[in-house]
């Protein structure tokens, strides 16, 4: 049976340039939908986060705007209520990758505060990309790859092909003037990545090269059909 780590934030708040701590957290839809999807595919999951803390979910992600009405936001509860194995998360240094097939890294404004500058999700992704498994993160989750350039400024997804949340996306989300940093800025100049993104905002788009898998954003269908066609097979060769 193979086995999916879902490395998720274990923050509850994105601290942006003036101090002010907006709510965060992991998006609700991005770890439930793929949980969903690997858990039909028979697939086992664990979870970890920094210092094994119980990840939050953003209340946003929670809220009927964000899941199609009343209905939707209970459903969405429900789900992170059942997904037992996504809140009872061991410490990320505790991790043995041979133990996993793939990595999974959900977004929300959570990763920006913390996955992005952890040295042990650091460690664990540097060491995940060179044992030739799987690699996938979504969203705003790509900032966990910056916690992997080292004190040269080199980083091993250098040259990768990928995606994430670009600016023009956190613009119209509204925070972009006050945040400490972007996430497209930082993949580019920091880790030093071929960013690509879609040509419309918050529509599907999904980068693969090699082992690493990456979507830029939530909105249902493109991230939903990459968690589907992925989970078809061992070593989700159908990405």
């Amino acid at each position: 049976m193979a086995k999916i780590l879902f490395l998720i934030t274990a923050a509850d708040h994105w601290t942006l340039a003036d101090g002010f701590e907006q709510p965060a957290g992991f998006w609700a839809e991005e770890a439930i939908g793929p949980y969903g999807v690997f858990k039909k595919a028979g697939y086992e999951i664990s979870a970890a986060t920094p210092g094994g803390i119980p990840p939050t979910a953003d209340p946003l992600s929670l809220t009927p705007d964000f899941n199609g009405g009343e209905e939707g936001a209970e459903r969405m509860k429900t789900a992170l209520h059942e997904a037992t194995e996504l809140t009872n998360p061991v410490r990320i240094e505790d991790v043995n990758i041979d133990d996993y097939d793939a990595v999974f890294v959900p977004g929300g404004w959570g990763p920006m505060e913390d996955l992005s500058d952890d040295p042990a999700a650091g460690r664990l992704l540097s060491d995940w990309l060179a044992s030739g498994k799987l690699v996938t993160l979504v969203c705003h989750g790509p900032a966990a790859l910056l916690s992997t350039v080292d004190a040269d400024g080199k980083s091993p997804f250098a040259g990768y092909r990928l995606t994430g949340l670009s600016n023009s996306e956190e613009i119209q989300n509204g925070l972009a003037d006050r945040a400490k940093w972007l996430l497209e800025d930082r993949l580019v100049a920091d880790v030093g990545a071929d960013y690509r993104k879609g040509e419309e905002n918050f529509a599907p788009h999904i980068e693969v090269d090699r082992t690493l898998i990456t979507g830029q954003r939530r909105p249902g269908a493109g991230p939903r059909r990459w968690w589907r066609g992925c989970s078809s097979g061992r070593r989700w060769r159908g990405c």
